[in-house]
């Protein structure tokens, strides 16, 4: 089925397959902020879901030389003053969450930006003059994080709480590129890792496991198969996995129809590759043998990429063994509808 890329053209109808295969242009995107230098004591991105994914990776890479918080609520945290910088960060412009926490931060006084492709966020910043990232439009939240990472590392560039990292991820571009062609339609699944590890997730509720490095990424393909396969996920971390849910694999329920994702890196921490091969070995025969992928990639943000992707791709080939579009959420939209009541 995989291979028949009239079937896959026929399902695939706003052509999702062709926006992972080009997201090796979101990280040449330029903002031109033009923001002037400012010392800050803290970050805090107000985001929902796949507007909320950007900050989840620059959290791991480059990481901040100030504290940086993603806040995910109507409400701001206690700490935000005058002396913080409030990112507002929702793709549609639009999200309930991010406009209440913004106005929060402005009663407070905190620097704001704004992230967004539109909608109600960039109505406010022109009214009010704030410096706003507009996203390019047409795409589903998860399928613009690249664009959104990009603006992050735009805005904490310039303000010195990264550095340089906006072009250093300009530099992955061909990276990006090269590593797509691997899982395109026209790959066989014989040779195409992205459609074989869909294969094995058919029918089964889906656990993905990874260690610090690839959290956000683990939390990147929940969404992905949530939103693209429309697919009951979960995520969990080493080593919290071992201090709890753990034991949870090893008595019930005794009818386990699960999938169990590893992604590894090599570059973690030797205790938690360790944990790993230990928690591996103690519940064989109690829970389904993982699925291992080993990030490729010579430093951390290379792994992070190749994974991620990889995880697009994954994802939307599950969607399409499952005779579904991967772009609409349309469930989403009737919760947004019967909000507004």
């Amino acid at each position: 089925m995989l291979d028949d890329l009239k079937f896959i053209h026929s399902k695939d109808g706003n052509d999702t397959l062709g926006t992972a295969s080009k997201q090796w242009q979101q990280v040449l995107f330029d903002y031109s902020l033009g923001l002037d230098k400012k010392d800050f004591n803290n970050v805090v991105l107000a985001g929902m879901g796949g507007s909320a994914l950007a900050g989840l990776i620059a959290q791991t890479w480059p990481g901040f030389n100030i504290p940086f918080v993603i806040s995910r609520d109507y409400s701001v945290p206690k700490f935000l003053n005058n002396k913080s910088l409030f990112i507002a960060s929702s793709y549609s412009g639009n999200t309930e969450e991010t406009l209440a926490a913004l106005s929060e931060a402005e009663e407070i006084g905190a620097k704001i930006i704004i992230i967004a492709s539109g909608g109600s966020l960039e109505k406010i910043a022109k009214d009010k003059g704030y410096p706003i990232a507009i996203l390019p439009s047409g795409l589903q939240p998860r399928h613009a994080t690249l664009y959104g990472l990009k603006a992050i590392l735009q805005i904490t560039d310039q303000f010195g709480i990264t550095n340089n990292s906006s072009k250093e991820l300009e530099s992955k571009s061909d990276y990006i590129k090269q590593l797509c062609k691997n899982w395109f339609p026209e790959i066989a699944t014989s040779d195409n890792q992205a459609k074989q590890i869909a294969l094995e997730l058919m029918g089964k509720s889906i656990v993905v496991y990874s260690g610090p490095l690839l959290n956000s990424v683990g939390y990147k393909w929940k969404i992905s198969f949530n939103e693209n396969s429309k697919h009951i996920a979960w995520v969990n971390q080493f080593s919290e996995f071992n201090h709890n849910e753990f034991l949870g694999w090893t008595k019930q329920p005794t009818d386990k129809p699960y999938a169990v994702i590893d992604l590894r890196s090599k570059l973690e921490n030797p205790r938690i590759n360790k944990r790993f091969e230990i928690s591996k070995k103690l519940l064989s025969g109690l829970r389904p043998e993982p699925i291992e992928i080993n990030a490729q990639g010579e430093d951390v943000l290379e792994q992070i990429l190749w994974t991620m992707i990889l995880g697009d791709f994954v994802s939307i080939y599950l969607a399409l063994l499952s005779n579904l579009n991967p772009f609409p959420v349309e469930l989403i939209e009737k919760l947004k509808i019967e909000l507004t009541h």
